[in-house]
């Protein structure tokens, strides 16, 4: 089918109607693959439908985009369009109930208030006892936030709003020029992220780098550690929870270094 794309493009500049159809077909199966395998992360509400049928629409940009003169398979380039635009849909819908979200950050906060406080990595049972909830209490609560688990830096909060929203700040910059700072807070970032990381329980980082670096599924790490899946999606849950309040405070620490200097010349 590879070759048939790149002969349409060579000889007509473009691909037919009727070649893009077949290519839509072969595919599907890919599709419904990255479909699913977000779906272990989205609560049941989520209509997986939809994002198939916007995995489609990436599949055909991709199809119209495709460069035979990159030295890149075009299998390769349209995953990656279609998981883009299955995140894209994603992104425009609130799917994660305000009750739900509520308790995200309620878990967050006792992550970053304990851990503050202990100077160390809190237990279940540390944090359970912040938020003032038993043992299976605290387990359902992880339980219904595990479907927060999509979070991207820009997303962590500098601070809150009156709703608990993020606020937002708008830069102006030249798109043509390199961004230095940038550069500094990605590299600040990868290394927030890591310093998490190395604050997890030694299961919780085996589940992270399974999940994310080795990309099993949650069933298949629950047969690598011997526990269900429903554990383990548990712990990938509270390990999520422990690096966004670990981010966060990063990301407080940073704008405050940054205000600081400012406040002290005014």
């Amino acid at each position: 089918m590879e070759e048939l794309l790149r002969e349409a493009w060579a000889t007509h500049g473009s691909v037919p109607a009727h070649l893009k159809h077949r290519i839509v077909l072969e595919h599907t199966a890919l599709i419904n693959y990255i479909v699913n395998r977000l779906a272990a992360r989205l609560p049941s509400h989520v209509d997986l439908e939809d994002l198939r049928n916007s995995g489609v629409i990436g599949l055909i940009d991709a199809i119209d985009k495709f460069d035979p003169s990159k030295d890149c398979k075009f299998k390769t380039y349209a995953e990656f369009r279609v998981k883009g635009a299955i995140l894209d849909q994603l992104r425009c819908l609130d799917w994660v109930p305000r009750s739900v979200r509520q308790k995200g950050r309620q878990l967050e906060k006792a992550y970053e208030e304990v851990e503050h406080r202990l100077g160390r990595s809190a237990n279940d049972d540390e944090i359970a006892d912040a938020m003032g909830l038993g043992l299976d209490e605290f387990h359902q609560v992880v339980h219904k936030v595990r479907g927060i688990s999509m979070v991207h830096l820009d997303q962590i909060p500098a601070g809150d709003d009156s709703d608990g929203m993020p606020l937002q700040i708008d830069f102006f910059e030249d798109k043509n020029a390199d961004d230095p700072f940038q550069a500094i807070k990605s590299q600040e970032d990868r290394t927030s992220v890591a310093d998490g990381i190395a604050h997890l329980t030694e299961r919780e980082r085996l589940v992270i780098t399974l999940y994310y670096y080795e990309d099993l599924s949650m069933k298949e790490i629950g047969l690598v550690l011997g526990v269900t899946e429903s554990r383990v999606c548990q712990i990938h849950a509270k390990s999520l929870a422990h690096l966004r309040a670990r981010l966060k405070h990063a990301t407080l620490q940073r704008r405050n270094a940054i205000l600081r200097p400012t406040m002290a010349c005014a």
